[in-house]
């Protein structure tokens, strides 16, 4: 059976994973209600966790120094209670060799956009590798599930409109991809 995640690690671990993000994005990333991520964001606010900032017509959260520790420690217990260091462990090892294929397709697309013929094949391929890394990770974390689900929308997406193979603006298969990583890498407590 799944680890529910607690609201204020979802939340907190939700702005990472955005790097910056509004609170309705924060929301959405782990289908939280609006109002209360906005409650749980101004009390994270008040330890220091977070940050407001905005921009031009862009206004968002990000992670201070003293958020990514206190969200490392929130990681790090949860992993512990599931009892799941293992099975994120091995699931890691299983998506390093992944995660070069993805970046030489990404990598490649972002040069010359469209010019690789075989570049949805491989993200298809990739797409199903994901759904098996992603099972054996959401049985004891269910905060991984949907990986797989949003990566294979955005290819979908990419027939129409290729800003969704590695655009920023949308939940593109990079920004899939990205997160995942950064996911596991939070979850063990390593750095890229």
């Amino acid at each position: 059976m799944a680890h529910p995640s607690p609201i204020d690690l979802l939340v907190l671990h939700a702005v990472r994973l955005k790097g910056f993000a509004d609170t309705a994005a924060v929301a959405s990333r782990f289908g939280l209600d609006t109002d209360q991520t906005r409650e749980e964001l101004l009390d994270a606010q008040a330890h220091g966790w977070v940050s407001r900032s905005s921009f031009a017509d862009l206004a968002g959260w990000s992670l201070t120094g003293t958020g990514y520790r206190h969200n490392e420690a929130q990681l790090r217990d949860e992993l512990n209670r599931a009892g799941a260091h293992g099975t994120v462990a091995a699931v890691h090892e299983q998506f390093l060799p992944l995660n070069v294929r993805a970046t030489q397709v990404f990598t490649a697309w972002q040069l010359d956009p469209g010019s690789s013929t075989d570049a949805f094949r491989q993200l298809a391929d990739l797409a199903s590798e994901l759904r098996d890394l992603e099972r054996p990770l959401a049985a004891p974390l269910g905060r991984f599930a949907g990986y797989h689900d949003r990566f294979t929308a955005a290819l979908a997406q990419a027939d129409h409109d290729p800003a969704w193979i590695t655009g920023i603006e949308v939940d593109s298969c990079h920004r899939v991809w990205f997160e995942l990583h950064e996911d596991l890498i939070a979850t063990l407590g390593i750095t890229r």
